[in-house]
């Protein structure tokens, strides 16, 4: 049985790691994707994954298929054993396809792709709203600099 959507696009947004964590989690959770009704691969191995992906990185590069997420995945990979066993989830809407891999519970992700199919052009995804308790005030975007001169 497959994670919910909710709960693996939160997930994803928690993933520090992945630089477009947000638009892939808003892909996700947006109401025409929907979970691939033909998953060969969902228990997988890291090794088996770093292979397959490693093959798509060039695909990608040299066929202009435009993708968010491949690089962060490609570093988690190579960052964890071959004999890993992850699970992988397939998500589809509109001529776009989401993988995320997970060690099983659907909370702490391994990594996320989302590319478009062929040489189509990725969905405009709408940002997401950042959670949070109600009455705050927005905190600044800024990062402090410790290391300035001036």
């Amino acid at each position: 049985m497959p994670i919910p959507q909710r709960q693996l696009a939160a997930s994803i947004r928690t993933a520090l790691h992945i630089a477009d964590r947000d638009a892939i989690a808003a892909f996700v959770l947006d109401e025409g994707t929907v979970f691939a009704p033909n998953n060969p691969f969902a228990r997988t191995s890291v090794g088996a994954q770093r292979q397959v992906w490693a093959s798509y990185q060039r695909e990608f590069y040299f066929s202009n298929i435009a993708s968010l997420g491949l690089a962060c995945l490609m570093n988690a990979l190579c960052a964890r054993p071959d004999d890993e066993a992850i699970v992988q989830e397939i998500l589809q809407a509109d001529g776009c396809r989401a993988y995320v891999y997970h060690p099983g519970d659907g909370c702490q992700i391994v990594g996320a792709v989302l590319h478009a199919k062929g040489t189509g052009a990725l969905p405009v995804i709408k940002p997401l709203p950042r959670g949070g308790r109600r009455g705050r005030g927005q905190r600044s975007a800024l990062q402090l600099d410790l290391f300035a001169v001036g």
